[in-house]
């Protein structure tokens, strides 16, 4: 039966495979990316280690935080290999230990996994100095592999099973998001704290050596210093805490056979909502309906979590620059907000799937469904633009650069969503589905969606040349000429290929609505 399972996981990768080049594209470029990364960490490890204290310290460090990231990230990207998902086994008499260790062991099929089992198997070698070392580093490289795995399961599968609310779950997978956006500045402030005290950071490793996240990770060291009791208690640290996680996965996953997670009723409301809020026209309608995705959607609200929060990270990298930081965020700021909601718009019909054949059976023309989706989209992009080009510029004492930014972030506000209303009536890619988590990366997505973002961007720019120019000049010559030429210009020709986007798209959308409609309904 293990065998039988991890012959499913592979089958299942190829015909993922089969099913699309770019997945095959994305696989190879995620490949290139896991090696050059393995080849910088085995570069490392193979420097650190003439220093047995030093090569522990790092090794207990970097194994604690693979084993917390293994353990958080999967709750927030739930959903991204479905393929040996255990609610599809609930109507098989699969035996538990089989199902167990197939589900385990086909988690090393895949990048991450492949990635994982290799660094680890890296961190080993690189005590060859110390044969005893060496040893115990082997041995115990199964048991951090599968800690790192099972750790994973346990806290999906207690998600699910603690979150049955569907609303919540996604609730708590974008607020997740936060600490996951906030990466940099919080690596950045501990990095200045560990720059403040030399000696933190082996203090740190020391602890964490005896708490389940860094125990198995600090054998090898504590056997090359000669340490050889508390390396034993370590590793009995280490064969508990996979004990436990094993049992609770077991725990968990029976639970989840027999009573497997439902889907939320849909709430009632009264009245009519937000339609009673827009004109009583197709165009009107499909923006009330846009909006409520917007607001209730996750797929599309996780845009307007991230959006803010890149700001702040922006601000956070610019202050710490100093003067010229602080100045680069200025200009910067509005322009990056007015690109990421424009560009928000160019999957579109991929997030709609099937509902897409609710517009055509309405007989909604193309120009009305393109013009209400930028409705929608522009009641919170536009104050977005204004208050991120103007208030940085106040805030800092560059008020003089206001006017040119905001020409700038209004260009590309308007110009992405014009881009983004042809794109999205002419190519469509694998997006997460409507319930799915907002970050699933779904299969044969990959290539083509980098290839369709990076034309996207490239276009967007070039069409953005005209602006920047004169943005440029009243920047540089700090004239408020050259930035009142500039928000002209940004209003004129942002809303001249706003509105070329909406007839162009809209024509697209009336002429091959039906093939549309196949392309997202088979993007599952």
């Amino acid at each position: 039966m293990v065998a039988h399972l991890l012959r499913l996981k592979l089958v299942l990768l190829r015909n993922s495979l089969k099913r699309s080049p770019w997945q095959l594209v994305g696989i190879v470029l995620g490949g290139l990316y896991a090696i050059g990364l393995l080849a910088v960490l085995l570069a490392a490890l193979f420097i650190v280690g003439t220093d047995p204290g030093l090569a522990r310290t790092a090794v207990v460090l970097a194994g604690a935080v693979a084993v917390l990231g293994w353990a958080l990230v999967p709750v927030v990207f739930s959903g991204l290999d479905l393929t040996l998902d255990p609610a599809r086994f609930t109507t098989y008499a699969v035996p538990t230990p089989q199902l167990l260790t197939g589900l385990a062991i086909g988690g090393l099929i895949g990048i991450p996994g492949a990635t994982m089992l290799l660094a680890v198997l890296a961190q080993a070698v690189s005590w060859f100095r110390s044969p005893a070392a060496l040893a115990a580093a082997l041995v115990l490289s199964a048991v951090a592999v599968f800690t790192c795995l099972i750790a994973a399961r346990v806290t999906v599968a207690a998600a699910v099973s603690v979150t049955g609310s569907r609303r919540f779950r996604d609730f708590t997978g974008l607020l997740l998001v936060v600490p996951l956006v906030l990466l940099g500045p919080v690596i950045a402030a501990v990095s200045e704290g560990i720059q403040a005290g030399g000696s933190y950071l082996p203090r740190l490793a020391d602890w964490l050596s005896w708490t389940p996240l860094g125990a198995v990770w600090a054998v090898p060291g504590d056997i090359a210093l000669g340490r050889y009791g508390a390396a034993g208690a370590k590793a009995l640290i280490a064969l508990a805490f996979l004990a436990v996680l094993v049992l609770a996965w077991r725990v968990l996953l029976l639970r989840a056979l027999v009573r497997p997670p439902q889907t939320a009723a849909t709430r009632r409301t009264s009245g009519t909502g937000l339609f009673a809020r827009f004109p009583a026209t197709p165009t009107g309608a499909v923006a009330a309906r846009a909006l409520t995705y917007w607001l209730r959607d996750p797929r599309y609200s996780a845009s307007l979590l991230i959006v803010p929060l890149l700001a702040v990270v922006l601000v956070f990298t610019g202050n710490s620059a100093g003067a010229d930081g602080a100045l680069l965020v200025t200009l910067a700021l509005g322009p990056l907000v007015g690109f990421l909601m424009g560009f928000s718009l160019h999957a579109d019909v991929s997030y709609d799937n099937t509902a897409f054949a609710l517009h055509l059976a309405a007989g909604v023309e193309g120009r009305a469904d393109r013009a209400g989706r930028v409705l929608a989209c522009a009641v919170f992009s536009v104050p977005a633009v204004v208050l991120s080009s103007v208030l940085p510029a106040v805030l800092t004492g560059r008020a003089s650069v206001a006017v040119p930014v905001l020409g700038v972030g209004l260009a590309a506000l308007l110009m992405g969503l014009g881009l983004s209303s042809v794109v999205s009536a002419r190519y469509t890619y694998n997006v997460p589905l409507p319930g799915e988590n907002a970050f699933k990366t779904p299969p044969g997505s990959a290539g083509r969606s980098a290839l369709v973002q990076g034309a996207f961007s490239l276009l967007l720019f070039v069409l953005l040349v005209p602006v920047l120019v004169p943005g440029v000049a009243a920047v540089v010559m700090q004239s408020l000429l050259w930035g009142i030429v500039t928000l002209a210009a940004g209003l004129v020709l942002g809303m001249a290929a706003l509105v070329f986007g909406i007839r162009l798209g809209g024509r697209w959308l009336d002429a091959r609505g039906p093939e549309l409609l196949q392309q997202v309904a088979v993007n599952k």
